[in-house]
């Protein structure tokens, strides 16, 4: 059974993602991987914590309600988004990543730099880029 990877975050590009990848594991018989990454430190307190397990169980409900098998991955250990992406794909052999995109700016783009990018490429599998409504 092959696997379909996911990065998920509770916004909208997150939730096109977890439809497309969804529905991409359906149709291609292979299991499912959330992956929830944040960098932690100071900012990621008790109550953000909380508040992202919240969210992740919303996520178990839609899971469980496609009857896909799946796995779902929530990260705090200091890396970037794309980092824990890339490497939980290679980890499962994943045969696609799914991500989601949002329209930013060419200035937001240079100040925060792009996990999408990232991920495009270095990603070792085929990645499908999902932009939001």
């Amino acid at each position: 059974m092959g696997t379909v990877v996911v990065g998920f975050v509770p916004k909208p590009e997150g939730e096109a993602a977890l439809t497309t990848a969804i529905s991409e594991a359906k149709l291609r018989g292979c299991k499912l991987v959330v992956v929830n990454s944040h960098r932690g430190g100071q900012e990621f307190d008790r109550s953000k914590a909380q508040a992202a397990e919240e969210e992740l169980s919303s996520v178990r409900a839609q899971l469980d309600e496609s009857g896909l098998e799946y796995d779902i991955r929530q990260l705090v250990r200091g890396f970037e988004p794309a980092e824990d992406l890339i490497s939980i794909a290679e980890a499962n052999s994943a045969e696609l990543l799914v991500i989601g995109l949002r329209r930013r700016s060419p200035v937001g783009k240079l100040i925060l730099g792009s996990n999408a990018q990232r991920v495009l490429l270095d990603a070792h599998c085929p990645v499908m880029a999902v932009k939001a409504d």
